[in-house]
């Protein structure tokens, strides 16, 4: 199935390699290419809209503003110059962020993220939002529904998770489960001892943690997620600087 989607940039070169980009994509269908968040604006009031790739920093009306205005927006893919905006664009809950210059190989990965996204919300269409207790699961495993119903994991075999808006991604050495289940409400039930937030998008298992470093946290089995700087100081200080083994001891 083809998904629709709009190019919306105000620079003319950017906006002609990203359209010649996305017209390699065989899951997508470009219906208009706006130079300005107005237009495109326009274009979303008229017209079934399933993904927008829009830059950010524009004239009039900005990116994210264009997201904000939207009473049910379509999935954004941003696309932008500054890097600086990545934590804004997760806050309004954008599939993803691409810094420029936007290869073809790094417009795939967001085009098949916010395909894999929808495709999942086709599935789940009839499947109600499970109603979640917010007091903390104690036991050392839980249970979650997929289509192919319901599994059971242990808090152990879980390695990290992505979210994916409404939907979460969970990573084991085994493979990968899909759950209707979002990262924030996840992150309310699951236990602290356990699992830590380290990025809008990430929540890690904090007994796989191989190593920390200042933008990422490298998992067993090779995983690897990017981390925030006020996530890794919550990560130091609530589980890692209580067991780092110290130069000197008590006499």
């Amino acid at each position: 199935m083809l998904y629709k989607c709009i190019i919306v940039d105000d620079h003319e070169i950017e906006r002609d390699a990203l359209e010649m980009h996305i017209r390699r994509i065989s899951q997508l269908e470009i219906i208009a290419v706006c130079k300005n968040g107005i237009e495109a604006a326009d274009v979303l009031l008229s017209n079934h809209v399933d993904i927008v790739f829009s830059d950010i920093d524009m004239p009039e009306l900005s990116g994210i503003a264009l997201l904000k205005s939207l009473k049910n927006h379509p999935l954004f893919v941003f696309i932008t110059a500054h890097g600086e905006y990545a934590a804004e664009s997760y806050n309004v809950d954008a599939i993803d962020f691409v810094v420029k210059p936007a290869t073809f190989e790094r417009i795939l990965k967001a085009a098949n993220k916010a395909v894999e996204y929808l495709d999942l919300k086709k599935q789940v269409v009839n499947i109600p939002e499970p109603v979640y207790d917010s007091k903390p699961i104690t036991d050392d495993h839980f249970f979650f529904k997929e289509t192919k119903g319901i599994t059971k994991l242990k808090y152990n075999d879980v390695i990290y998770i992505e979210s994916m808006g409404d939907f979460s991604k969970i990573f084991t050495a085994n493979g990968m489960h899909i759950i209707l289940v979002s990262l924030k409400n996840l992150e309310k039930q699951l236990p602290k001892n356990y699992f830590a937030r380290v990025h809008k998008q990430y929540i890690i298992n904090i007994n796989h943690i191989v190593t920390l470093t200042n933008h990422e946290v490298h998992l067993n089995h090779n995983f690897v997620v990017p981390i925030s700087a006020s996530n890794r100081q919550d990560l130091l200080e609530n589980a890692i600087d209580k067991k780092i083994l110290s130069r000197f001891t008590k006499s």
